[in-house]
Parts: structure tokens; sequence; C-alpha cells
């Protein structure tokens, strides 16, 4: 019996790292980038007094990841915000080899294209690193997420991490797996 491999990672392996060799001048195949991981942050202070939404908002980021929500508490008390020590201020999801190629694909085919006034996501969101950085506004833009239990809409970070020496080359990857640049 064959072994489930996702459709993005497949394609990165039979069609993309032959291109990015060629283009790159790269001679040897662990030379090309890869992903190495996705972070998924959601930031939850708005709902820090009542702890059924923050359980509520916790499960809605487990299902549309696929693996279950680790909850952020906080490190220090800030009277400004009404934070006290050990609230719960936020959840993360750290998404690598299979899923991760899953989450990716299904971003960019059916996320990405359902966002309001969507023209496509900005090439500057990189740091130095290969990092590439992309904030979503609301998380009703996944299938995932049942609207009649959605009780506050939340924003979410996430960060796609690639073992990219350049930019230029995190860039040339992410745009060969699909990811919509602006023109």
């Amino acid at each position: 019996m064959e072994k489930y491999v996702p459709r993005l990672k497949s394609k990165y392996i039979s069609e993309i790292i032959p291109t990015m060799m060629k283009n790159f001048g790269l001679k040897n195949v662990m030379a090309v980038p890869k992903l190495v991981k996705v972070c998924v942050n959601q930031g939850v202070g708005c709902v820090t007094e009542d702890k059924k939404y923050f359980d509520v908002i916790a499960n809605e980021l487990t299902n549309i990841c696929g693996q279950k929500a680790v909850v952020r508490k906080s490190k220090k008390a800030i009277s400004n915000f009404k934070i006290r020590e050990g609230m719960n201020i936020g959840c993360m999801v750290t998404l690598r080899r299979d899923r991760m190629y899953e989450f990716l694909d299904r971003l960019i085919n059916i996320v990405l294209p359902r966002v309001r006034d969507f023209n496509g996501i900005s090439e500057k969101s990189f740091d130095k690193t290969g990092i590439y950085n992309l904030g979503i506004k609301e998380q009703i833009v996944f299938p995932e997420v049942n609207l009649d239990k959605v009780c506050k809409i939340v924003g979410m970070n996430i960060s796609i991490v690639t073992n990219a020496k350049k930019t230029e080359m995190a860039l040339a990857l992410l745009k060969a797996m699909g990811f919509p640049f602006k023109k």
C-alpha cells in the first residue's frame, strides 16, 4: 500500500526542486531551499476576561490547523492592558512535515481567495532569515470555522519558515508553490 503524500509536497519534489536548481545554478539537491515549519499564532487578549470565549477560539484554531493549539500565558502583569501574570493571552500551533504542506495547500487555494478585497500578498513581508509573515484579519475565511459558533472575530499571524539563505530564494520558493503575490 502506498503512503499518502500531500499534493504540495509532491509538487515540491517533482517540479520545484529541479526548477530551483536550474534557476539558481545549484549543484546539490540539499542546497535547494525548503519549508521548515509553519507557525500559526492567535493573540486573543480581547477575550481574556471570559474563559469560555477563549476555549471556543482555541478550538477553532485546533480545527483550522488539524493539530491541538497550545495556550500561551502572560509572563508578567501589565495593568494598562488589564493582564495579570499567568492569564491566557493567545494560542499557537507549529506545523511540520505533511500537516504543514496540507495547511499551506488549503491556505493558497481556498482561504486566500476568500479574503475580502484580496489583491495578492505582499513580497515585502520577508525578514532577513527567509521567514515570511502573513496576517489574516478574520478567522472566518477558513472553511473549518462554524459561523454559528463564532463568538468574536480575531485575526491570526502565519509565519512560514524556510531554510533559504537569501530572500530572493525564499520568494522564488513560495512563488513556485503558488502563493498569490501582488504583481
